[in-house]
């Protein structure tokens, strides 16, 4: 039988990044947290922690963390159903989940807030780019993702959610000086745009479907969907914003897109570990629901 003393430790380390963090997070010394990994990798007969800054988890130490989680799961469930003792079912069992910023600032936010209000859990949520998100379940770091990637990792399932809509937009005083003769690959080599993170590529697609190849954009890096409006508002540049987010300034012309009629179409997926617990499937059940009813129906052309 497994040692979940260890497991714990084996997925602090994971979600914290270091010994000394998941020994603060543990409550023991950074030396238990060693111990304990140590004994479970020989338990194992391999290596299960790619000491580094920060550690990560070999293949094996990521499926051992979704076992965890999947275990803390049925085991909240099993104390709702059953007064066994050692069991509180008042406890919350925290919902490891990766999104996308974009979603987090639309639609998602108010249905895993209503889920979680609901429901005996704690959710905690990580952001990234949405075509990377699925790395963080493949990790074991999360139970369930919204993802740009159709194929769900191994051990899960995959549902299309719909596709997000984005604009490509500028505040007018911007466009009137950066495009006075158009938007063209010249002009958009000079016209500072905005960027999510290093791993954000809708602005470099929306160049690229524009322009029919690739241009240099100089970037200004501002990790915020609603930071990425106000610097637009402001006239620091130009960037893909979602539909959803600026729907209100296109009409009131505090911004305006670059090109009229040139959206950009993501589509969007849910994975979820399979056979998890009800919880997870719960929430998955409300955002299917809320997706569908969010974002644009089936593939972007």
């Amino acid at each position: 039988m497994l040692d979940y003393a260890a497991l714990a430790a084996l997925a602090a380390v994971v979600r914290e990044g270091s010994f000394d963090a998941a020994a603060r997070t543990l409550h023991v010394t950074p030396s238990a947290v060693s111990q304990r990994i140590r004994a479970l990798e020989e338990r194992m007969g391999c290596s299960l922690v790619a000491r580094g800054q920060p550690c990560r988890a070999t293949a094996v130490g990521q499926r051992l963390c979704q076992h965890l989680d999947r275990v803390h799961l049925l085991e909240q469930e099993l104390a709702r159903a059953l007064p066994l003792p050692g069991l509180e079912a008042g406890t919350r069992v925290t919902l490891r989940v990766a999104v996308n910023a974009d979603s987090l600032a639309t639609w998602f936010a108010p249905v895993v807030g209503d889920y979680a209000a609901r429901s005996p859990v704690l959710m905690d949520i990580s952001i990234d780019d949405e075509g990377h998100t699925a790395e963080w379940l493949r990790s074991g770091a999360v139970l369930a993702a919204v993802s740009a990637q159709a194929r769900a990792p191994g051990g899960c399932n995959s549902e299309a959610l719909g596709a997000m809509r984005y604009v490509a937009a500028a505040s007018p005083g911007f466009v009137e000086t950066h495009f006075p003769d158009g938007v063209h690959a010249a002009s958009l080599a000079r016209a500072p745009c905005l960027v999510f993170n290093p791993k954000d590529e809708l602005q470099a697609r929306w160049v690229r479907r524009r322009c029919r190849r690739d241009v240099d954009l100089p970037r200004h890096v501002l990790p915020s969907p609603s930071g990425f409006v106000t610097a637009a508002l402001a006239g620091m540049g130009w960037g893909m914003h979602p539909l959803a987010l600026v729907a209100p300034r296109l009409r009131d012309g505090t911004l305006v897109p670059l090109v009229e009629n040139t959206p950009l179409d993501v589509a969007l997926h849910w994975h979820y570990a399979r056979a998890a617990s009800r919880l997870l499937d719960d929430l998955s059940r409300d955002v299917l629901r809320a997706a569908r009813a969010a974002l644009l129906p089936g593939r972007p052309p």
